[in-house]
């Protein structure tokens, strides 16, 4: 490869924006939902369902479910999102993303399989 193309290319990849936010996977059975932050969105649902169908995603309660209703009994829809370059400190502006849908869907209980936060 030449190097005015790579130098192209380089380019073209640093103008892809790339978006964190808070993303939600919904059980269509039962209605439970799963809330949480993310640093990139782009193909997390894919990286989310490889996590399930493996068995190895971190909420046990939602990865039993999976397992009984299978992926077809769930859907993923983003609910926010903030580009990247905009962020100084992820960490925080995920926290503080995530915290007012927390309190908004209260995804806890029969509700939702996330368990209360402690800030």
């Amino acid at each position: 490869m030449d190097m005015n193309k790579r130098k192209e290319l380089i380019e073209e990849y640093k103008q892809i924006k790339i978006y964190m936010g808070v993303a939600q996977i919904k059980n269509q059975i039962n209605g439970k939902i799963f809330i949480d932050s993310y640093p990139n969105l782009k193909n997390k649902w894919l990286t989310l369902q490889m996590q399930l169908d493996s068995g190895r995603f971190a909420n046990a309660q939602l990865q039993k479910d999976w397992k009984e209703f299978g992926a077809d009994g769930f859907t993923y829809e983003v609910l926010e999102q903030k580009e990247i370059d905009k962020v100084t400190d992820m960490r925080w502006e995920r926290k503080k993303i995530l915290k007012p849908w927390l309190e908004k869907l209260q995804p806890y209980g029969d509700k939702g399989y996330n368990k209360p936060r402690i800030d």
